[in-house]
This record gives structure tokens, C-alpha cells and sequence, in this order.
């Protein structure tokens, strides 16, 4: 089976989102899920959860202790975890019945992603989804960043 998810297929993913909860998301500005959360907020149409149990609120918002606290239908599940802990929070991310387990850069759990496909789970490995979005909504440059070029050509967001 391939783990990799292409680029439409993502853009697809993306495209259909409604929500995205981030799971460990930090109020320390270094850490990437807090550049990921500010940049959701920011730049997307999506309502954005967090999820964590150390915190109460972040960036104005609640945030929750676990998936099952999220108030609403659970969209795609973005992840920012140890390894260790991917079994675990695939468990919760099922149990929750959302659409997408999405592990950011640097995770990747070949049984997570069976078992998360096993039971119906759209599976994301070893991408950022601010990334992801930037690229498809026309504001990353291949270098990986904006180039700050302005034009006229339509942009089409996922």
C-alpha cells in the first residue's frame, strides 16, 4: 500500500476541509504547531481547534482537553505528537469520527495509517498543512516562502 498522498489528492483533502483541529498545540511562538495555528486563523476560511491539556486558552480561543471535548463534527485532525504517542491519538482521532488524520512533518506510523484507514480515515503522513495550503492557495514560492509578488492571475484556494 502507499502511504504517500499526492499532491491532488491533498489539495483534494484540503479542498473539502471545513475545520481543522490542531492536536498539541503549543503557546510557545517557536514551536511549528503554534506558526501552524496563527497561520490557519490568519490565512484560511477554516475553523480552527486546539487541542491540549496544559492550556486553556491560545490565540484568543479554548482550548480543549481532548478530541472528544471539540464541540461540533470533527474535520481533519492535524498532529503534533512524539511517535510514541500516534497510536493513542489515532484512537481518539477515530473514536471522534472525523475525516482526515493528518501527522505533521517528521511523523510517520505505517500502523497508525493502517489502522486509521482501516476504519474509513482519509491519511495525511510527514506534511504541514500550512504548507500544503499556502502552496495550493498560490503563497509559498518553492523555497518555502512567500515571494511577495503580486498579481493579477486568479488564485483559487483549496
Amino acid at each position: 500500500m502507499s502511504y504517500d498522498v499526492g499532491a491532488v489528492e491533498r489539495r483534494r483533502l484540503l479542498g473539502r476541509t471545513k475545520s481543522v483541529t490542531i492536536v498539541g498545540a503549543s503557546a510557545n511562538p517557536a514551536r511549528p504547531s503554534y506558526f501552524v495555528a496563527t497561520y490557519l486563523l490568519s490565512s484560511t476560511r477554516y475553523e480552527v481547534n486546539f487541542v491540549n491539556p496544559r492550556l486553556d486558552t491560545l490565540l484568543g480561543r479554548p482550548v480543549y482537553p481532548s478530541l472528544a471535548d471539540v464541540p461540533g463534527e470533527l474535520d481533519l485532525v492535524s498532529v503534533f505528537r512524539k511517535h510514541d504517542d500516534l497510536p493513542g491519538v489515532a484512537e481518539e482521532v477515530i473514536e471522534a469520527g472525523a475525516r482526515t488524520l493528518w501527522l505533521q512533518l517528521g511523523l510517520w506510523h505505517e500502523p497508525v495509517a493502517d489502522r486509521a484507514r482501516e476504519a474509513g480515515l482519509d491519511v495525511v503522513m510527514n506534511r504541514c498543512v500550512k504548507i500544503e495550503h499556502a502552496r495550493f492557495a498560490g503563497g509559498l514560492h518553492l523555497a518555502g516562502f512567500n515571494t511577495g509578488v503580486i498579481s493579477s492571475r486568479r488564485q483559487t484556494a483549496p
